[in-house]
């Protein structure tokens, strides 16, 4: 029977373009927090910027929660749509929260090394475009998850390497503190990148 209903019923396709302007989104947040600390001046307006990517990929995630409740016919598994938007979301609310400690925490400089391991997130979240934006016809999103592990696997690399600099140079404990959450922060965000890829490459095993 559900064979013969989703040949009568239409599927709904619209998932993909929403996907695609998640990631996209996700992208977006990712460049604007690399851009701030490599250039790390009016730092409270590109935080607010950051803050208003954020906000925008909340609202675009519930639009996806909003028509998986109303299709009947999806294009792949509803748990997978789920679990897709809600890892990207992950992703992009770490950002978020690393950009607004960058106020809190009333940080002046940025310490060597961090932007770096922001530019390897800003790769990250492109390669996660990639990998979207072909979902539908599932052509090279398995080499696109495998290089955002590897990216991961080097953001894990330089993340202990920046910390254990901290531990060395600082030695105020407040200043170790606030910058092993940050260095931290950007880290975890890779992390859920490599949980993007995960569902992706879960999506196109039970697809092939």
């Amino acid at each position: 029977m559900p064979g013969l209903l989703s040949r009568v019923l239409p599927r709904e396709q619209s998932f993909f373009d929403r996907f695609t302007a998640l990631a996209e989104n996700l992208y977006e947040g990712a460049k604007a927090l690399t851009e701030l600390l490599e250039n790390y001046t009016d730092v409270a307006a590109k935080v607010g910027r950051i803050k208003d990517i954020e906000h925008r990929g909340d609202t675009m995630t519930h639009e996806v929660m909003t028509r998986l409740n109303q299709t009947f016919i999806t294009p792949f598994d509803r748990e997978d749509i789920h679990e897709l938007s809600s890892k990207i979301d992950d992703v992009l609310d770490l950002i978020d929260a690393v950009a607004s400690r960058l106020v809190i925490y009333r940080i002046e400089r940025v310490r060597p090394g961090v932007a770096e391991l922001s530019r390897l997130l800003l790769e990250s979240t492109e390669r996660v475009v990639s990998a979207v934006r072909v979902l539908e016809q599932h052509n090279h999103i398995l080499q696109h998850c495998t290089e955002i592990t590897r990216l991961e696997k080097a953001a894990d690399t330089l993340s202990r390497r920046l910390i254990a600099q901290i531990f060395e140079e600082e030695t105020n404990p407040i200043e170790i503190i606030k910058w092993k959450e940050l260095v931290e922060g950007i880290e975890a965000a890779t992390d859920k990148c490599e949980d993007v890829a995960n569902v992706l490459e879960a999506v196109t095993l039970k697809s092939g």
